[in-house]
């Protein structure tokens, strides 16, 4: 579905990437980890349009090399942000026809956009504004926007950064029904081990834009590279 061959990204002498590959199948959840500056988020940024790269990146075989972000989300590939990004002066169902009208193929489905608040326990709140939300809203509307262009492929990063344990659960929840109801394939960059190792069927850890290693979440952690390089004395 989506595939990594060879992609290298450089910004001047540093390498932020560097010479990697991997591939994601359809109906995955696919987990991504390693140490702070290991080139998590610039990977995401080449994905989707963000970023320039060297090398080769697909999805459904259509290469994604010089689209821009706009284009790559009509084609099927949603993500979010680190730091939730809303906009502060809408509402919480104008946020999500936002979404809805950008990247939609269908165009806008005021049914469709009622189906995400409710999937995402935002119906109650669709009048509040965006800004006003608290954190763990933020996240679900940031979700709910980016699932309301109908993508194939939703990218989240750092989901649980910032959430409390009770919060942890209902994200986690909420990306297993994303995945099994409607049927979208994850993408996820997580620090939180025991997320990865719950949520995941296959777990990449990369260290200063390189792979060290890629399989089922329970071996990867137990590879002694990637306790050296990444969890240390604590798995947690």
């Amino acid at each position: 579905m989506l595939k990594i061959t060879n992609v290298t990204k450089k910004f001047g002498e540093l390498t932020a990437v560097n010479n990697l590959s991997f591939e994601v199948a359809k109906g995955q959840v696919f987990g991504i980890a390693g140490p702070n500056g290991a080139g998590k988020s610039t990977l995401y940024n080449m994905i989707s349009g963000l970023y320039s790269f060297e090398g080769s990146i697909t999805f459904n075989n259509q290469s994604l090399g010089g689209l821009p972000p706009h284009k790559i989300a009509k084609l099927g590939i949603s993500r979010t942000f680190q730091i939730p990004q809303t906009f502060p002066s809408l509402n919480v169902e104008k946020s999500i026809g936002v979404g809805n009208h950008f990247g939609s193929k269908d165009g806008f489905e005021q049914k469709y956009v009622d189906k995400i608040l409710e999937f995402t326990n935002l119906a109650d709140k669709r009048k509040a504004m965006a800004g006003q939300l608290n954190l763990l809203d933020k996240k679900m509307l940031m979700i709910g926007a980016a699932l309301a262009t109908k993508p194939e492929i939703l990218m989240l990063d750092e989901p649980m950064a910032g959430s409390n344990a009770t919060e942890i659960i209902k994200l986690m929840d909420l990306i297993q029904h994303i995945n099994q109801d409607l049927k979208v394939t994850i993408i996820i960059i997580e620090h939180f081990m025991k997320v990865l190792t719950q949520l995941t069927q296959e777990l990449l850890i990369i260290e200063t834009g390189t792979k060290i290693c890629c399989g089922d979440p329970v071996t990867t952690t137990n590879d002694p590279r990637v306790i050296k390089c990444y969890l240390g004395d604590s798995r947690d």
